[in-house]
C-alpha cells in the first residue's frame, strides 16, 4: 500500500473528548506494533489496524496526520520499549556481563516462540523494506540501531573490565557485529519458525569473544 500523504480534511467521526481520543490513539499504536512486527509497513493497510480496535473507517486521520507519521511514531514507540527491555537485562548486576547477553538471547527466543515466530523486530522489518519507505525513515532506523548497539557495547565493556574478554577487545566493533548477526538470526528464526537460529548465533558470538 502506498504511503498516505498528510491531508487537511479530517474524515470520520471525531472523538467525544480528550480521554477517549487518548485511549483510541493508544489502542491504534498498540495494534500498529502488533501488525508491523508481523507484516511489512507497505503491505499493511490502515483499515486492518482500524478493524483490530473497532475504530470506524476514516477516523484514523483524527489521530495521525498520515500513515507516514504513524510509522515514525511506531518506530519511536518500539525503540523506547526495546531499549527499556535491553536495560533491564543488560544492566542486571546479579549476573556477570556475558551471562546478561545469554539471558537476552534466551528471552528473545522465548518471546518469539510465544507468538509462534510470527513476530520479529519492527526495526529490522522496516530496514528490509527501506526501498519502499520514505527516505527519512532511514536515518531514524539507523539511530535506533546505534542506540541499541551502545547498550550492548556497555555490557561488553563491563565484561572486558571483569576479565571475561581480552584486554584488547574492540567492544564497539563487537557490538556492531552482534546486531548485524542478530537481525539475521531473527529473520531466520521467523522463516524456520524455531528458536535454533537465535540460539546458534548467540552461542557462536559469545564463544568466539569469551576469554
Amino acid at each position: 500500500m502506498p504511503i498516505d500523504q498528510p491531508i487537511r480534511r479530517r474524515r470520520g467521526r471525531p472523538p467525544k473528548d480528550a480521554s477517549d481520543r487518548d485511549d483510541t490513539r493508544e489502542a491504534l499504536l498498540r495494534a500498529g506494533l502488533e501488525v508491523l512486527t508481523e507484516k511489512g509497513f507497505s503491505a499493511t493497510g490502515i483499515d486492518e489496524i482500524l478493524r483490530r480496535v473497532s475504530v470506524p473507517k476514516g477516523s484514523f486521520y483524527h489521530y495521525f496526520a498520515s500513515k507516514e507519521a504513524f510509522g515514525i511514531e511506531l518506530i519511536d514507540r518500539y525503540a523506547a520499549y526495546f531499549a527499556h527491555k535491553l536495560d533491564c537485562i543488560l544492566n542486571d548486576a546479579s549476573r556477570p556481563p556475558l551471562q546478561r547477553l545469554r539471558a537476552f538471547v534466551a528471552d528473545a527466543a522465548d518471546s518469539m516462540a510465544r507468538h509462534n515466530f510470527r513476530r520479529g523486530c519492527l526495526i529490522g522489518n522496516l530496514g528490509q523494506e527501506m526501498g519502499s519507505l520514505p527516505e527519512h525513515f532511514r536515518a531514524r532506523l539507523a539511530d535506533v540501531f546505534a542506540d541499541w548497539q551502545v547498550r550492548v557495547e556497555r555490557c561488553l565493556l563491563a565484561a572486558r573490565d571483569a576479565g571475561a574478554l581480552s584486554p584488547t577487545a574492540d567492544c564497539p566493533q563487537l557490538a556492531a557485529v552482534f546486531w548485524i548477526g542478530w537481525e539475521g538470526a531473527v529473520l531466520r528464526a521467523r522463516l524456520e519458525r524455531r528458536a535454533e537460529p537465535l540460539v546458534a548465533f548467540g552461542e557462536f558470538f559469545l564463544d568466539a569473544i569469551e576469554q
